[in-house]
């Protein structure tokens, strides 16, 4: 009788049935880590930037008005552009009021923050950029002549400065206006364009969103500049202050007698 020849250990059935479970936990595990890694980078995204908030500056001396120049007549691309960039939430109105024509405006009120000054007119420097109320008459505000005037189709423009070496200036409280409060502009025929805040933004001066500010709108609009930012003694404030409003009203002159 022949004698039985043993088996190899690498064929014996639990050698087999050992590495077939090996082999099952590891493709397991490496399964799951791929799954991990893959659902962990398609689900999770990096936060969006939010925009930085900056306390309302002034207009010192040697100090410049807005970032940018606003277009005294936009070109068609220009208002598509504008009309394509979401503007601050419109507060609560009745029926839009009636427009008025052409009339230059003289003083503005904003009486939540006691503003009540005269108007002069502003322009464009040799740069084309707005120009700003004299620095020895922080008391007046200034319109900007070649846009809108008060209650005119369109983005209207005034700038004042926020404070001086000495003291507040005209906008001094800008920064503190709140959505819903009341600006008036009255005119030189007598009639007032009343304004709604619909928002007051800070924007850093390489960052400001000009066709936001000066672009222009269907509707009459209204934007509030002063300078704002963190203050430098050599260049200045580095941002500016807006304030958001659109027309709400309009009041005819006082009947004599």
């Amino acid at each position: 009788m022949a004698r039985r020849r043993r088996r190899p250990w690498y064929r014996r059935r639990a050698y087999r049935l050992a590495r077939t479970a090996v082999l099952t936990v590891v493709l397991v595990m490496a399964g799951d880590r791929i799954v991990h890694r893959e659902g962990h980078g398609a689900g999770t995204a990096a936060p969006a930037p939010q925009p930085r908030a900056v306390e309302a500056g002034d207009a010192r001396p040697g100090v410049t008005g807005p970032a940018t120049t606003p277009p005294p007549s936009p070109s068609a691309s220009a208002r598509t552009t504008a009309a394509a960039t979401p503007a601050p939430r419109p507060a609560r109105t009745s029926a839009a009021p009636r427009t008025l024509p052409r009339s230059r405006a003289t003083r503005i009120l904003i009486p939540y923050i006691g503003v009540d000054a005269d108007l002069m007119d502003l322009g464009l420097d040799s740069e084309r950029r707005l120009t700003t109320p004299p620095e020895d008459k922080p008391e007046l505000a200034g319109w900007y002549t070649d846009g809108p005037s008060p209650g005119e189709p369109g983005t209207a423009i005034a700038v004042g400065h926020l404070d001086t070496n000495t003291g507040p200036a005209v906008f001094g409280g800008l920064g503190e206006l709140e959505r819903g409060k009341r600006v008036e502009v009255r005119r030189a025929d007598g009639r007032t364009a009343v304004y709604t805040v619909d928002a007051v933004k800070a924007y850093e001066k390489d960052k400001f969103p000009n066709r936001l500010v000066y672009g222009t709108r269907d509707r009459p609009e209204l934007r509030l500049i002063t300078c704002g930012g963190n203050y430098d003694r050599r260049t200045g404030y580095s941002g500016n202050v807006v304030v958001f409003a659109h027309l709400t009203g309009t009041r005819e002159p006082a009947r004599k007698g």
